[in-house]
């Protein structure tokens, strides 16, 4: 059975997360919340903690993790060296949703890098995930804490609705601030190479760095954590209006409603009054969408339809990492 502890995300109680520390540093797994989502934390120097991780998510190996870092000594712990590139981006970026690629270091446990000779790190801007690495005195490996392929989760109760009774802790500190996955970006190459999208932006990047690239081979997103797999899909078949107006959603809502339950998420409004719509509208802004898309879906999803249609929004700015997690979650994308 999983414990489920409820925190004051700004005041985490002691002896809670002192509770959470001794599973880590036993070997077992516990979630926790960050600013993006909800981790599933193993210790990153123990490869048999590590390999239960990746069975209890069904994660390919394939797939590393992101290491998470209480400190700047930490950081230098698990990197073999660190260039001043990446020491400019701590600085402006840390804590928060910046992951950074680097070499390796030899007390990470091999099975976090799947392989590779790099290693994905970061320092979460939240008080309840740096307070649990430091009292559990090692770095800490977390991917989503979800079943692999589904929605991130955003809240504790995804991460029991996919993990309960895989895991043994979670950590209660109510819903992530951001809501979707980090930058991830890799400072092994020269220019620097996003290899994933996130909420920290490319334009952000190059006032530290200068120049940067955007990762289009599969090669080079082999580095980096949830990129090549299927990610963040409800079960329902989905459909992504990269750019609907009014009038085509409405008239494409409708056509879909012949065939069976429909769900529908996005900033436009449709007039269609059946007991077989269900559906969710958020704002037009690139903050509502990664707040909430991982909490609708699941949402939508739960009210069984055959297929949720999701309305895009413009990838300007923080908008692209939007666009970039609602286009791996779906299964038909209309331009």
């Amino acid at each position: 059975m999983t414990a489920v502890l409820q925190l004051d995300p700004e005041r985490p109680d002691p002896e809670a997360i002192e509770r959470a520390a001794a599973v880590i540093r036993g070997g077992g797994l516990v979630a926790f919340p960050t600013e993006t989502v909800y981790g599933l934390g193993a210790d990153a120097t123990n490869g048999r903690a590590i390999r239960k991780l990746f069975e209890a998510k069904g994660r390919p190996a394939d797939n590393p993790l992101i290491v998470h870092v209480a400190s700047r000594e930490m950081f230098r712990a698990v990197a073999a060296d660190v260039d001043e590139k990446s020491e400019r981006l701590i600085e402006r970026f840390w804590p928060g949703p910046l992951t950074l690629v680097v070499r390796r270091g030899p007390q990470v446990a091999a099975e976090v890098s799947s392989g590779l000779e790099t290693v994905a790190v970061r320092m979460p801007r939240n008080a309840i995930a740096l307070e649990l690495i430091r009292r559990a005195a090692t770095p800490i490996a977390a991917p989503s804490a979800n079943l692999s392929g589904r929605p991130s989760p955003t809240r504790a109760e995804h991460v029991l609705a996919d993990l309960g009774g895989r895991i043994a802790l979670v950590l209660d500190g109510g819903p992530a601030s951001i809501g979707i996955e980090s930058t991830v970006l890799d400072m092994t190459a020269d220019p620097p190479v996003i290899l994933r999208p996130g909420w920290i932006t490319p334009e952000a990047i190059k006032e530290v760095t200068g120049a940067v690239a955007i990762a289009v081979t599969g090669e080079a997103l082999r580095r980096s954590p949830g990129t090549r797999h299927r990610h963040y899909s409800p079960r329902a078949r989905v459909v992504l209006l990269e750019r609907g107006d009014p009038r085509f959603i409405q008239r494409f809502c409708e056509e879909l409603l012949k065939s069976g339950r429909v769900a529908y998420l996005g900033h436009t409004r449709v007039d269609i009054e059946s007991p077989d719509l269900s559906s969710i509208i958020l704002e037009n802004d690139p903050r509502d969408y990664a707040r909430s898309i991982y909490r609708a879906l699941r949402a939508l999803d739960a009210t069984g339809p055959l297929t949720i249609v999701v309305e895009g929004i413009d990838e300007a700015g923080e908008g692209a990492a939007v666009m970039d997690r609602l286009r791996r979650a779906a299964s038909e994308i209309v331009s």
